[in-house]
């Protein structure tokens, strides 16, 4: 079994390579309807909701660029084109979204689509002993999992 300079092999690691760009260009999508809704929320909760959906934004940002590095890290070459995120999206794409729960429920169904190609991405990562992908997922997915079930309370809000 030929093995690339992370000792990984390098057969699983471009399958690998595959998944992680498509988690990355779901993560894209995800980033854009997080500024569509930052930008577009109106409502009683602007102001809490404005914050809250940067904030989102700015570590869906940071994620990004976390994906695109190990797919650079174990040999590949991360997607970078409309096109390419479009063609790879498994995402609902929120358009003029100005009503707060209808915003927090994309980013509740955003974040349980993106779920599922991360623990596809640990399942594989993990058969090949590749660590450091199991740990970016790992710490993914425990985050995600922590703000869908933050948002879930949030929607279930009695006023």
């Amino acid at each position: 079994m030929k093995t690339n300079i992370l000792g990984l092999p390098v057969k699983e690691s471009e399958l690998l390579v595959k998944e992680l760009n498509v988690l990355l260009s779901n993560f894209q999508v995800y980033y854009q309807n997080l500024r569509g809704i930052h930008w577009n929320i109106r409502g009683k909760r602007f102001f809490d909701l404005h914050v809250k959906f940067e904030e989102l934004y700015t570590d869906a940002q940071l994620k990004i660029d976390m994906i695109a590095e190990r797919v650079l890290t174990i040999g590949g070459t991360p997607l970078h084109t409309f096109e390419d995120y479009i063609q790879n999206n498994k995402l609902t794409v929120g358009k003029n979204i100005s009503n707060d729960e209808k915003a927090v429920q994309l980013i509740v169904h955003s974040l349980s689509d993106l779920l599922k190609i991360e623990r596809e991405i640990l399942n594989k990562s993990d058969e090949i002993n590749d660590e450091g992908t199991n740990s970016m997922m790992s710490d993914f997915i425990s985050e995600q999992e922590k703000t869908i079930w933050m948002m879930n309370a949030w929607l279930e809000e009695t006023l």
